[in-house]
């Protein structure tokens, strides 16, 4: 998926440019209201609970953060649904629907440790078509609408001009599972650790994706995500020049948790390298080998 992706998703969806520019606007007011709210509990948070996995919490800051989302779309847009990681789903499932994660980054958040982001995706009949991420402590909102580009702020942003993978920065995370799965990413992330410039772990995924989109990382892969985590920021990598994928190149699926975004030269290059690496093998995850990798 790149640019021409959320054109032909607009198109299908039958949205004029006048409706693309209210829903854009509404994306990043939503957006806007529930950074205000992050910022308001930064630094004060009293109630950490877990949802069950471990270490997935919830934060009042995510609860304040989504109501006021929630208040907005449903004022702005009251015939759209929703689907929000604390809510739920809420109106129409199908056709347009609003993605809201009010708190991505909520283990950063509640260590004060200031990298998490409002994101406010758009996707129609599950494909990504625009969004906004709000990353308060920096002051930032990253944001694209079909037709329109990407921007951070009022700037136009666009992705890296990186080609070759060893000149490459990247980055990636580690999904709640990876207590209790050998499916993960250890081993990929090795890899193209000693193959890059070098491999961060943002640990909010929407920031991630709005730093690719931004040209400030080459290259983000990850699996184990929610609709919420990547609809906003796929959008924004696609408006920014780039290109989403599944890790194999087939295309971008909303619901299979995985993705793959970079620049258009270096997305074949990190295809490549992460079919190369074997899951993790043994019979306790606490004693991975991490050099198995393919000959």
């Amino acid at each position: 998926m790149n640019r021409s992706s959320c054109e032909s998703v607009a198109s299908s969806a039958g949205l004029n440019t006048s409706q693309l520019t209210h829903l854009h606007a509404t994306a990043k007011k939503a957006a806007e209201h529930g950074a205000a709210q992050l910022m308001v509990h930064y630094g004060r948070v009293s109630n950490i609970r877990s949802k069950g996995r471990h270490g997935d919490l919830l934060t009042e800051a995510d609860e304040a953060a989504e109501a006021a989302v929630l208040q907005l779309l449903q004022t702005e847009t009251p015939k759209i649904g929703i689907l929000a990681e604390e809510s739920g789903h809420l109106g129409p499932q199908d056709g347009l629907q609003w993605m809201v994660d009010p708190l991505d980054g909520t283990t950063n958040f509640a260590h004060g440790y200031p990298f998490f982001a409002t994101s406010v995706g758009l996707c129609w009949n599950g494909a990504p078509l625009l969004g906004a991420i709000a990353v308060p402590y920096l002051k930032q909102i990253f944001h694209s609408c079909p037709g329109q580009g990407a921007f951070c702020n009022d700037a136009p942003i666009a992705v890296s001009q990186c080609s070759d993978l060893k000149d490459s920065l990247l980055v990636t995370g580690f999904a709640y599972d990876r207590h209790t799965r050998l499916d993960n990413n250890y081993a990929e992330f090795c890899w193209l650790t000693h193959r890059t410039h070098g491999v961060r772990r943002g640990g909010a995924a929407a920031v991630d994706l709005a730093f690719v989109a931004a040209g400030l990382l080459d290259g983000y892969w990850e699996r184990g995500l929610a609709p919420w985590d990547l609809a906003a920021g796929v959008a924004l990598v696609q408006q920014a020049g780039g290109v989403v994928s599944d890790y194999d190149r087939s295309p971008f699926q909303l619901g299979s948790g995985r993705v793959l975004a970079s620049n258009p030269v270096l997305h074949s290059q990190i295809s490549s390298e992460l079919a190369q690496v074997k899951p993790l093998l043994g019979e306790v995850i606490g004693e991975p080998n991490l050099g198995l990798m393919g000959s």
